[in-house]
C-alpha cells in the first residue's frame, strides 16, 4: 500500500494558517476550522459555540440569509458546519470552477457575520426543537451523559448544544463577545483538497481576509482550552427511563492524541470492537450469543486527553450477561498477548480500513483540516500505517492492562 500525497503550507499576514492537499478530481472540499468549541465556553456560556454555527449563516454585512443559503446551492455545490468539544468548522464542497465562489462565502460567514437579533429570535427556538429531538433518542443521548460522567464539572463534559432556558438568554452582543474571542485570522485554519494552485489559492485569500480588516481588533484575551481531568476511579449510575431495551455504554479513560501509545489503543479498539463483523465483540455478543443487534467500540482522542467506550443495546434481563461477556474479551487482551499471526491480521484489516476510507475525499478533507488545526502537522496517511505497522503484540498487551482495568471502568446503563 502506497501513499504519495503531498501537502503545502501557508500563513497569511492577518495570520490565517492554510493548508492544502492536491487530489486529482473535478471536485474542491475546502473550509474553515476554528478553535472554538464546547470546552472553549465559559460557564455562563453554555451551548455558545454551537449557537455561533447556527446564527453565522443568518447575515454578514454583504449577505442576507437568503443569499447564504443559495450561495452555492445554485451552483450545485453543498455549504455545511458542525460544532464538536473541540471546534466548529464550516466547510463547502463545490466543482473546481466554483472554488472562488466557496471561498468568498465560507470566509464572509466565518469572519463577517452580524448575528442580526431578528434571526437570532427564530433561529433559537430551531436549536430548541434539535435539543428536545436529542433527548428523545437515549441511544444518542447517552453518550453526552456518560462524557458528563468522564469529566465531571468541566467543559469538556458539557452537552455541545446547551439548554433551552441560557440559550433563550442570549442576543447580539453575546454572539459578537464570542466571535471576537475566537473567530479571528490566528485561531483558524483554511483547508483545501482539490486539483488547485495553491499560489491561487493564497493570492485569494489574501484579497478576501487582508490584515487591515483586523487591525482593530484588540489583543485576544487568555482563553486556552481547560486542563481536562478524567475520572480515573469507574462508577456505575443506573439510570430508569421509560425505553423498549437497556442502553449501556461501559468505558474508561485513555490518552491524549499525541501519546506514542495511541497506536496500539487503535489495534486494540479494532480488534475489540471496531466496525468489522468480525470484531471480537461482534462475534461474542451477537453472532454466538445473540444477544444484540450491535455492539461498537469508540476511541474520543482530544489532544491533550481521551477515552473509549462500548455501546450495546438489548433487552434488560441481558444486560448482566453483555457485561460478563464484554469482560471476558477485555481480559483476554490484558492475560495474554497476541500470537504473530493474529496481530499480523489486525494490522492487514486496519490499514485496509484506512486505505479504504482515504477514498472518501470529504471526510479526508475534514480530518486534514482538524489535525492541522490542533496538532499543527499533516494528516499522513502513510506514516500512520508505518506506526500502526510497528506496533508489538508486547505494547498492546501494556496498553490494554492500562485503559482496559476494571477498576477503572465507568458504566452507564438506560432502562
Amino acid at each position: 500500500m502506497e501513499f504519495t500525497l503531498s501537502h503545502q503550507e501557508a500563513t497569511l499576514p492577518c495570520g490565517l494558517k492554510i493548508i492544502f492537499e492536491p487530489h486529482a478530481s473535478r471536485v474542491v472540499h475546502c473550509g474553515f476550522v476554528v478553535k472554538a468549541g464546547t470546552r472553549n465556553e465559559r460557564t455562563e456560556e453554555s451551548g455558545m459555540a454551537h449557537f455561533l454555527e447556527h446564527i453565522s449563516f443568518k447575515g454578514t454585512h454583504r449577505r442576507r440569509a437568503y443569499h447564504i443559503t443559495n450561495g452555492l446551492e445554485r451552483v450545485g455545490g453543498d455549504l455545511n458546519a458542525f460544532t464538536t468539544k473541540q471546534e466548529t468548522v464550516y466547510y463547502a464542497t463545490v466543482l473546481r470552477e466554483d472554488y472562488a465562489r466557496a471561498a468568498d462565502l465560507l470566509s464572509d460567514i466565518v469572519f463577517h457575520s452580524t448575528y442580526p437579533q431578528g434571526e437570532i429570535t427564530k433561529e433559537i427556538e430551531v436549536i430548541c426543537d434539535e435539543i428536545e429531538s436529542y433527548r428523545d433518542s437515549p441511544s444518542e443521548i447517552i453518550f453526552d451523559e456518560f462524557e458528563s460522567l468522564m469529566y465531571p464539572n468541566q467543559p469538556l463534559g458539557r452537552d455541545i448544544l446547551g439548554e433551552a432556558e441560557r440559550l433563550r438568554t442570549y442576543v447580539t452582543a453575546d454572539a459578537e463577545a464570542f466571535a471576537r474571542r475566537f473567530y479571528r485570522p490566528e485561531n483558524v485554519i483554511f483547508f483545501v483538497y482539490g486539483d488547485l494552485d495553491f499560489r491561487h489559492i493564497v493570492r485569494g485569500m489574501e484579497r478576501l481576509l487582508p490584515a487591515s480588516d483586523f487591525a482593530h481588533l484588540p489583543p485576544r484575551p487568555d482563553d486556552a482550552q481547560p486542563v481536562a481531568r478524567p475520572r480515573l476511579c469507574g462508577i456505575e449510575r443506573v439510570v430508569r427511563k421509560d425505553t423498549h431495551q437497556a442502553h449501556v455504554l461501559i468505558g474508561a479513560p485513555t490518552f491524549g492524541g499525541s501519546d506514542p501509545r495511541r497506536f496500539a489503543l487503535i489495534l486494540l479498539n479494532n480488534m475489540l470492537g471496531g466496525p468489522g463483523m468480525n470484531s471480537r465483540l461482534n462475534l461474542s455478543l451477537r453472532e454466538r450469543a445473540g444477544l444484540v443487534y450491535s455492539v461498537d467500540s469508540y476511541l474520543n482522542t482530544y489532544p491533550d486527553t481521551g477515552f473509549w467506550n462500548v455501546y450495546f443495546g438489548c433487552d434488560a434481563k441481558d444486560v448482566k450477561r453483555c457485561r460478563r461477556l464484554l469482560m471476558q474479551e477485555l481480559r483476554k487482551f490484558i492475560e495474554k498477548p497476541l500470537t504473530p499471526t493474529q496481530l499480523a491480521a489486525a494490522k492487514k484489516q486496519l490499514c485496509g480500513q484506512i486505505g479504504i476510507s482515504s477514498e472518501s475525499a470529504e471526510n479526508y478533507a475534514l480530518a486534514m483540516g482538524k489535525t492541522f488545526a490542533h496538532f499543527g502537522t499533516h494528516r499522513d496517511i502513510a506514516n500512520l500505517i508505518e506506526a500502526l505497522q510497528g506496533v508489538t503484540a508486547e505494547e498492546m498487551q501494556r496498553v490494554a492492562a492500562e485503559v482496559y482495568d476494571e477498576s477503572r471502568l465507568t458504566t452507564l446503563i438506560y432502562q
